[in-house]
């Protein structure tokens, strides 16, 4: 029992601490294991600076509806809303903000299509790492939800140097995909589902035919 009374102000203390010396960013997708894993830091009490989501501008109509639910999840617990950046970038002379507007101007499909992870990279990653740098924190953390039934994303994140240091709390607490649901349904919030752009070329059959006719149309 003394163990567990000694270690409880330490551990305040130094959350305490770290909200102030080193930043904890989430880089947020708003898929099942980033949910899970803001969840699990928030019942731990751990401090998060910052809850980032960088939105393509096409994704499904059941994400946009979780951002909402989910950021005033957050604010009624004492934590910061989600932060939602995007990418602005040109085709030709033309000024675009959203992925969908850059195929169509640009008259090709996204690079998943052509085995590239260009989508991710220029319209997730950039518009992120943009964001942090211009916040002008240091000794930043970024927490990314792996989960731990696919370390070897992390091993594979960690070979390229971003310019801040990477957690992976997930893994650290050996939650898997099945913990992660359970973290979801244990917060009392609606299942987030895959977090996709509507017209992604991965996409399953069902997955279009449930879409919105509107939706359906421009997939």
């Amino acid at each position: 029992d003394s163990m567990t009374t000694d270690a409880t102000p330490a551990k305040v203390r130094l959350t305490e601490v770290l909200a102030v010396t080193a930043p904890m960013v989430v880089s947020y997708g708003a898929g099942t294991n980033s949910t899970a894993m803001v969840c699990e830091m928030v019942r731990r009490g751990e401090p998060i600076a910052a809850v980032v989501f960088a939105d393509t501008g096409g994704e499904r109509p059941a994400t946009y509806e979780h951002l909402r639910e989910f950021s005033d999840w957050l604010v009624a617990r004492g934590y910061p809303a989600i932060t939602t950046v995007q990418q602005t970038t040109k085709v030709g002379d033309v000024t675009v903000t959203t992925l969908e507007a850059e195929c169509l101007q640009g008259r090709r499909l996204p690079g998943i299509a052509y085995g590239f992870g260009s989508c991710s990279e220029k319209w997730k990653q950039r518009p992120f790492r943009a964001w942090l740098k211009q916040t002008g924190w240091q000794g930043v953390t970024v927490c990314i939800g792996f989960d731990a039934d696919e370390p070897h994303r992390a091993e594979r994140g960690d070979l390229h140097d971003s310019g801040y240091a990477k957690r992976y709390p997930l893994i650290e607490w050996g939650m898997g995909r099945d913990e992660c649901i359970a973290a979801i349904d244990a917060a009392g919030l609606t299942r987030p589902g895959k977090s996709a752009c509507f017209y992604c070329p991965s996409s399953k059959a069902h997955e279009i035919l449930a879409l919105p006719q509107e939706l359906k149309n421009r997939a």
